[in-house]
This record gives structure tokens, C-alpha cells and sequence, in this order.
């Protein structure tokens, strides 16, 4: 594990200081960006740059606030409780948005001791220090697996959870479930995000729409699982962030979950159809036999989002995508 900490308290007058853990990766990154430009925050970005994927890619998306006075890097694992208790002591923090992870379900399923070491028991050494310090926002950022096979849709945040088939996606509940249990101990206001399929610029490599643009691109064949009919509830990173900002000053209850997706499901060979028409080339199709962990479709009822968060999501997946492969193009080799 990395314990290697670069971190300095921020105090600068009339402002709120806020920690969002996984700083540096698709979506934490642009959630600093977005938290940075209201200037009214002092964030510290918490990130392991682990091997999951391409550590220069998470050091690229934060280059830009290197310099910013209102920023700072920790680099350091969430599991590494005695170091996450430095950053606590020299930062006093107004909230915070638990945003690491160990990510995928596929992986998951090789390694979920791994899995549940950083997702469950990291969340519980963030909470830990929420309570110790008296931090009393906080944000998790969970994920739409959670649903498993929900036999229901569009999914709702009153459906049941209990049919979880992936190790992410449990470690995903019982992150939720230790929300509710520190809010309801320590009056710690706990929010917790289910999002659905985030895409958009910085989007990690190993997902779907990074991964069949690249390969369509370099005219290699992309995996397809299944007959392509599975659906998605796609929703482009502005549109989660506006949720994210949201659930940041949320108030009016102690614990809450919302679903953050666009509520609109796109099958997987319409996606294929939008990239290959986007990246100007078509896709070589690998077609493969379902995997296990995967379900079949998912579909975010959002009108919970809507009337408690003033969620709005307004990308379609047609425009999505084009902005999605303009940035692809410009940073592809």
C-alpha cells in the first residue's frame, strides 16, 4: 500500500474545506474540477494511484490543479488508517465525498478479498474518522449493482438490495448499510450515490465505451457478451456531478439514497452503432457467452433525485457519445 502522504491544512478564511476520496479518477477528478471553479472550497484529493489501471492517467486528470492553492494531494489508501488520521487532524473537514474504490464487477469476482478489504473496511476507516473529527457530511458514492437481478424496473431506491451476484456490488451494500449505521449512531448526515454506467471524458479504460472506442479505432475486435440486447442506463459525467454537487448540501434528513442515472436504457448494439458512427470506423465484433456478475439491463427511477436534489440530467446517450469520442480522439496514440 502506498503511505507516502503530500498534504498540507488549508485555511484559507470563509472557506469550506471537503475531502473527496479517489480524487484523481474519472469521476473525483471532475468533481474537484467543478469544486475548484466555485471557489468557495478548499479540497483535498485522496487517491492510491494503484495499479488498477494506468497510474499516469489519474496524475493527468489533476496536472491542472497542481497549482491551484485551494488544492492539495494525499496519496495514500483508505485502508491505511493511521495515515487517513493525519490528513484529519490537519485538515478540519466540512464534508466529505467517499469516491475510492476498488472498481468492476468482473475483477471482483478474482479477487474479492481485495474487494472487500478497501470497499468495506476503508469506507469504515473514513467513517471512523468522520465521527472522531465531527464531520457531518457525508457522501458515498455507491453504484446501480447494487440491484443485482431486480426482477423490477425502473429501479427504486425502496426495491430491496439482497440479490447482490458480484463481490463489488456487495461490498457496495454493506458501504451503504455502514452509512446508515454511522448516521444513526453518531448524527453523521450520510448520502449515499447510486450511479448508473457514468461515461465521458476520463472515463476509465476498462469501460465499455472507452474500451470499444479504442479497439474500433485501432480496428481491433471488441468483446461482445451476449447477444448485444443487455441495456444500460447510461449517464454522461456533467450530469452526475450536478448530483454529486447536489447531495454535498443536501439537508433534509439524516440518511438518504439516490439513484443518479438518466433514466433512459440503451441496448448494447445501439451503442456499438453510436460509437462506430462517432469514431468513423466499424466495430470488429468478438462475440462471447455472458459473464457471470453480469445482468442484464439497468434502469434508474430518478424521481427521488429530481424532487429532493433538483437532479436534472439532460444528455442523451446520441450527444453523450459525440462529446465522449471528441475527447477520445484527442487523446488516443
Amino acid at each position: 500500500m502506498i503511505t507516502c502522504v503530500f498534504v498540507s491544512a488549508l485555511d484559507f478564511k470563509n472557506m469550506q474545506n471537503i475531502l473527496v476520496t479517489g480524487g484523481a479518477g474519472f469521476i473525483g477528478s471532475h468533481l474537484v474540477e467543478k469544486l475548484l471553479k466555485e471557489e468557495v472550497w478548499n479540497v483535498v484529493a485522496l487517491d492510491n494511484f494503484n495499479d488498477f489501471y494506468a497510474p499516469e492517467i489519474k496524475r493527468e486528470n489533476i496536472h491542472s490543479f497542481l497549482e491551484n492553492p485551494r488544492f492539495s494531494l494525499a496519496e495514500i489508501d483508505i485502508c491505511d488508517a493511521k495515515n487517513l488520521e493525519k490528513i484529519f487532524a490537519e485538515n478540519k473537514f466540512d464534508a466529505i465525498v467517499h469516491l475510492a474504490a476498488r472498481a468492476g464487477v468482473r475483477p471482483s469476482l478474482e479477487q474479492p478479498k481485495l474487494y472487500a478489504e478497501t470497499n468495506i473496511n476503508g469506507t469504515l476507516n473514513l467513517l471512523e474518522l468522520a465521527k472522531k473529527f465531527n464531520v457531518k457530511q457525508f457522501v458515498f458514492g455507491s453504484s446501480s449493482s447494487v440491484y443485482g437481478i431486480n426482477s423490477k424496473i425502473p429501479f427504486s431506491e425502496e426495491d430491496k438490495i439482497w440479490q447482490t451476484i458480484s463481490p463489488y456490488a456487495a461490498t457496495k451494500a454493506a458501504g451503504e448499510h455502514l452509512c446508515y449505521t454511522y448516521s444513526h449512531l453518531y448524527d453523521i448526515r450520510t448520502v449515499c450515490l447510486r450511479f448508473f454506467t457514468v461515461y465521458g471524458a476520463r472515463q476509465r479504460p476498462d469501460l465499455a465505451i472507452h474500451k470499444f472506442s479504442n479497439l474500433i479505432w485501432k480496428e481491433k475486435p471488441i468483446p461482445v457478451f451476449g447477444d448485444g440486447a443487455t441495456r444500460r442506463d447510461y449517464t454522461f459525467i456533467d450530469d452526475i456531478i450536478q448530483g454529486v454537487r447536489a447531495a454535498i448540501d443536501y439537508d433534509k434528513a439524516d440518511f438518504e439514497v439516490f439513484n443518479l442515472g438518466e433514466s433512459q436504457t440503451v441496448e448494447l448494439k445501439y451503442l456499438i452503432e453510436l460509437i462506430e458512427k462517432n469514431i468513423g470506423k466499424r466495430a470488429i465484433i468478438d462475440q462471447r457467452k455472458m459473464q457471470p456478475g453480469d445482468v442484464p439491463i439497468t434502469f434508474a427511477d430518478i424521481s427521488k433525485a429530481k424532487e429532493l436534489l433538483n437532479y436534472n440530467p439532460i444528455t442523451k446517450i446520441e450527444e453523450g457519445i459525440e462529446k465522449f469520442t471528441e475527447w477520445f480522439k484527442k487523446t488516443v496514440d
